[in-house]
C-alpha cells in the first residue's frame, strides 16, 4: 500500500455517485444532500496548528450558515415528533 506524500496530499475531483443497481435512489440521495447543504465548507476556520478555542461572531455565523440545512431538517424532525406524539395521544385518549 502506497501512502503518497502525507505532508502535502493531492486531492482528486469531488465526490461522485457510486455505480449502483439503483441509480434512481442514489441520484435522489445526492440531490437531497446538495439541497440540504449547498454551501462549501469554510476551510479557513479549520486550523490544526493553532488553538480552536477562539471563535469570533463572524466565524460562528459562517459555521451556522454551512450547517443551516441540517439545522432546519433537525428542527422539522423534532417538530414532527412532538406533533405526531401529541396527535396520537389526543386520538387515543379523546375518542369522541
Amino acid at each position: 500500500m502506497e501512502l503518497g506524500n502525507i505532508s502535502k496530499p493531492t486531492y482528486g475531483p469531488g465526490p461522485e455517485a457510486p455505480g449502483s443497481s439503483t441509480p434512481g435512489l442514489v441520484t435522489m440521495a445526492h440531490g437531497f444532500l446538495r439541497l440540504v447543504q449547498p454551501n462549501p465548507l469554510p476551510i479557513e476556520l479549520i486550523n490544526f496548528g493553532h488553538s480552536q478555542s477562539e471563535f469570533s461572531l463572524e466565524d460562528i455565523h459562517k459555521l451556522l450558515l454551512y450547517e443551516l440545512g441540517f439545522l432546519v431538517c433537525a428542527a422539522i424532525g423534532a417538530l414532527l415528533i412532538i406533533l405526531v406524539s401529541l396527535l396520537g395521544c389526543c386520538f387515543c385518549c379523546c375518542r369522541c
